[in-house]
């Protein structure tokens, strides 16, 4: 099993740009696709981002592309996204996650989530 712990969110003003991290322990992190989700009130988890075991490949939401970038260090277990130009509809909790299996539907192959961060955008 992996243990994720996501941190560095909070409360945001429109067009702030922080950045969450997520730390990875218990397996071989840089063997794995890792994603970020979220998920606000009323809706159902959302995929955000996913980057590659080595993070050469990337791919976003296009609710988030060009404003979000995800990236990762393995040797600090750690991925990272960034949020720019953030926005009212950002309002989430936002997890970490392992890609474990290859269904083709981001919903169904991440899991092993961490506890969430919360991100609130003020307007």
């Amino acid at each position: 099993q992996v243990q994720l712990v996501g941190s560095g969110g909070g409360l945001v003003r429109t067009g702030g740009s922080p950045r969450l991290s997520c730390v990875a322990s218990g397996r071989t992190f840089s063997s794995y696709t890792m994603g970020w989700f979220r998920l606000a009130p009323g809706k159902e988890r959302e995929f955000v981002a996913i980057i590659s075991w080595q993070g050469g490949t990337t791919y976003y939401a296009d609710s988030v592309k060009g404003r979000f970038t995800i990236s990762r260090d393995n040797a600090k277990n750690s991925v990272y996204l960034q949020m720019n130009s953030l926005k009212p509809e950002d309002t989430a909790v936002y997890y970490c996650g392992v890609r474990e299996k290859y269904s083709g539907n981001y919903a169904l192959d991440f899991g092993s989530w961490g506890q969430g961060t919360q991100v609130t955008v003020s307007s």
